[in-house]
């Protein structure tokens, strides 16, 4: 029964295995619950009706995506997609959330017209193999830098860009007390390393202030406010075509880079292949449409999958165990959104370092295929984009190859693909 519903195979993996790679992906990711209710409320949508949102796709999309796709791979709003909606499209352009909505339900209608095609399978076959051994490590990089930055142990500065925060107190030395105490499970082969890391580090907290406990229980409130609230004037408007293309393009990719990164280091990429890789997208498309309908921004695989894949996660049990865990915290909101930040920083950083080993399959005695690679992998974390790093690294391929001369290496459809990257740029 688990093999059919869910992939399951007895002999990669076992139910406790998956069942604690779900959690340790669940708290990984249960940040979001507060984060993305604070981002989007201050469009003026309602606070409490978007936490039971966020709640809420979380939860049916991570299960569908067991279900369906039978891959260990989460989803929730994503981080960045929820920063482009509020900040630029209601601050900056100054459309009102409804609009934003309604351009989010539009991405996600042509992302299952893209998915049906299998053109964004083919997306994924025309990209250089070097890029796709790349890109887990530029993820790994890229996971590893959130996690520092979310514990302040990485902060801004105004001469350097950014700098070592202040490690001897608060979230910072929190963060880095973790780290040590994870890698020390970790260098001792305990089984849920990564799972304890965050339950101790959460545990710390409680001296160091960094953890509050506002009790267990409570109940979720209406989604009513921010439910089908669409706003279909102007929507044949330059702005929307721009809007539209840009929540495309950065989920496209995003997905993209994280479906390939977190697969590769699952061991599931078979001669470049990823398995079921079209109900992943049709997962990932129908979700970001259903939660237009229900009052959010763009659902996106999260990165942090990778966390239960290196607990031993394999299957799509893994999947589901994430989405129960979420649909749990709709009634006990209180207890999960008591871990800091600082607790999953060790998870980010260690998830991050296992990810680097695909540099091991770039080589690096071939400049045309390496420097591609450090574009990419090193653009990630720079930019705070998978997809930059991916649209980057591709470019330089492309250029990098056909003007040495190796024409063969290129092909139509890399080429075509490049078209779409510039016009990213251009517009």
């Amino acid at each position: 029964m688990l093999t059919k519903l869910f992939g399951f195979n007895p002999k990669e993996t076992t139910i406790r295995t998956e069942v604690m790679a779900g959690l340790t992906t669940f708290l990984t990711m249960a940040y979001i619950l507060a984060v993305n209710p604070n981002i989007l409320s201050e469009t003026g949508m309602d606070k409490g009706a978007l936490f039971t949102t966020t709640v809420i796709m979380a939860g049916i999309s991570t299960i569908f995506m067991g279900l369906y796709a039978k891959l260990p791979l989460a989803l929730a709003p994503g981080m960045g997609l929820n920063a482009f909606f509020a900040y630029t499209v209601c601050t900056v352009m100054g459309y009102s959330w409804q609009f934003a909505l309604t351009a989010v339900f539009l991405e996600g209608l042509l992302f299952i017209l893209l998915t049906v095609t299998n053109l964004r399978e083919k997306i994924v076959d025309v990209l250089p193999d070097t890029l796709k051994k790349a890109i887990s490590a530029g993820i790994g990089l890229y996971i590893a830098f959130i996690g520092l930055k979310s514990a302040n142990i990485i902060v801004d500065n105004p001469a350097t860009l950014v700098s070592l925060g202040d490690i001897t107190t608060g979230s910072a030395l929190l963060g880095v007390i973790g780290i040590a105490v994870t890698s020390i499970l970790l260098v001792k082969n305990v089984k849920g390393a990564l799972l304890f890391g965050i339950l101790l580090t959460t545990l710390l907290g409680i001296p160091l202030g960094e953890t509050n406990f506002d009790g267990i229980v409570s109940v979720p409130p209406s989604i009513e406010p921010i439910f089908m609230q669409f706003e279909w004037t102007n929507i044949f408007t330059k702005d929307m075509l721009v809007i539209v293309f840009t929540l495309l393009f950065v989920d496209l990719f995003d997905c993209i880079g994280t479906v390939i990164g977190v697969t590769e280091r699952a061991g599931m990429v078979k001669d470049g292949k990823i398995p079921r890789l079209k109900e992943v997208f049709m997962v990932d498309s129908v979700s970001t449409a259903v939660g237009a309908m229900m009052g959010t921004s763009t659902v996106a695989v999260y990165v942090e999958s990778a966390a239960g894949v290196n607990e031993g996660g394999r299957s799509g049990l893994t999947a589901f165990t994430t989405g129960l865990f979420f649909l749990l915290a709709l009634f006990l909101s209180p207890l999960f959104l008591a871990i800091p930040a600082a607790a999953t920083t060790p998870v980010l950083v260690l998830v991050g370092l296992m990810m680097m080993g695909s540099v091991l399959n770039v080589n690096f005695s071939d400049y045309s295929e390496s420097i591609p690679a450090f574009i990419c992998i090193l653009f990630m974390p720079l930019c705070y984009s998978i997809s930059d790093g991916i649209v980057l690294g591709h470019l330089s391929y492309i250029f990098i190859n056909l003007l040495s001369g190796k024409y063969k290496k290129v092909s139509i459809g890399m080429c075509i693909l490049a078209v779409f990257f510039l016009l990213k740029f251009i517009v």
